[in-house]
């Protein structure tokens, strides 16, 4: 009689055919399903060595969370809604990209979407984002559908507001203090003796944040004595070509000595427009801005503008909201004010003579 020595059975590398899942893991793992479960939820009550065995095996075997239906069980899905005003400005672009990033930090992804200054879309961009089982989400500035906010409120959906240093009832914001930083760029102007000022802002209706730039701008040069013609206070989008055609219009006859624009992309236009009629900046005209968007500094003359942390604002957002995530009751957080700068460049001067 042979001696027939058992070969041991070569351990199973799926459960299953299909897509991987948890118990595929579990037994590539040798640790149990719930382990596994426990390993995705919260890594961090799981020891380091079992942890580093489950990432190891969903690693080999291609596993994907399935957050969806973790969802609809009541967990994470692991998604975080962003709406912002536009995608077309550089400003926002540094905003969604920190925020992206860091929310990658904490294992989330980011759901994306813009109402192009149009707040009454706002409703059914959270109700799409709510449907796709966000777990928090980012609005910009104060203004909002009260339905909107209302369909988050009742569900216990983490919001922060961005751009502004204060939020509403509830809900924190992180920003900086719009007012307080055109008041700063203003200054600067009545400082440099100019008095023959015109005012470039957008629609401030459904705009806090221009709202709260154009008060500060009409305090200080209250404060000084200065007081602005109608015809040298014109309503212009953050659109670089209406912004030139508005400010040629302004310069040919009897024009002012200094542009105050609601932001760097509407400065843009009056120094294209300056360039384009041979007027001299800042010899003949000075030029603020704020925001300091990428191409500010590169701009010929370069543009005096407030520096707005847009980055920090970022990055500060992703970090609240995956905190108010853990949270049980969801607690009410502080407003955070960030400070701004004024960046003074090449394109103002003494008023002339």
């Amino acid at each position: 009689m042979s001696n027939i020595r058992e070969q041991p059975q070569k351990k199973r590398s799926r459960s299953r055919k299909g897509a991987p899942g948890i118990l595929d893991v579990a037994l590539r793992a040798e640790v149990s399903s719930a382990t596994v479960s426990r390993y995705f939820n919260n890594p961090d009550i799981v020891r380091p060595p079992t942890r580093a065995r489950i990432e190891k095996a969903a690693r080999e075997l291609g596993y994907i969370r399935d957050r969806v239906a973790g969802a609809m069980h009541g967990m994470m899905s692991g998604s975080v809604g962003l709406i912002v005003p536009t995608v077309d400005h550089a400003i926002f672009a540094e905003l969604i990209e920190a925020f992206s990033a860091r929310l990658h930090q904490h294992d989330r992804t980011m759901l994306i979407a813009s109402h192009n200054y149009e707040l009454d879309r706002e409703t059914g961009i959270v109700r799409s984002l709510l449907e796709r089982r966000i777990d928090a989400i980012a609005l910009v500035g104060r203004d909002h559908p009260e339905a909107a906010l209302e369909m988050l409120r009742v569900r216990g959906i983490p919001v922060v507001m961005l751009w502004n240093a204060v939020g509403l009832e509830g809900i924190p914001s992180i920003g900086t203090d719009n007012r307080k930083s055109a008041m700063e760029v203003t200054q600067h102007l009545v400082n440099l003796q100019h008095r023959k000022i015109a005012l470039l802002f957008p629609d401030t209706q459904f705009n806090d944040r221009a709202r709260d730039r154009l008060t500060g701008v009409m305090e200080s040069l209250h404060s000084a004595g200065i007081s602005v013609p109608d015809k040298w206070n014109q309503p212009c989008p953050y659109d670089t070509d209406r912004a030139k055609a508005v400010a040629m219009n302004l310069l040919q006859d009897d024009p002012p000595t200094a542009f105050i624009c609601g932001n760097d992309i509407i400065a843009h236009g009056v120094i294209h427009a300056a360039s384009r009629l041979g007027i001299r900046i800042p010899d003949e005209l000075s030029v603020v801005g704020i925001g300091d968007f990428r191409g500010s500094s590169a701009i010929e003359p370069p543009l005096t503008t407030v520096r707005l942390p847009a980055i920090r604002i970022g990055q500060l957002a992703a970090d609240t909201l995956i905190d108010k995530t853990h949270l049980k009751n969801v607690a009410t957080l502080p407003d955070v004010q960030l400070p701004s700068e004024l960046i003074l460049r090449e394109s103002t001067a003494i008023a002339p003579r």
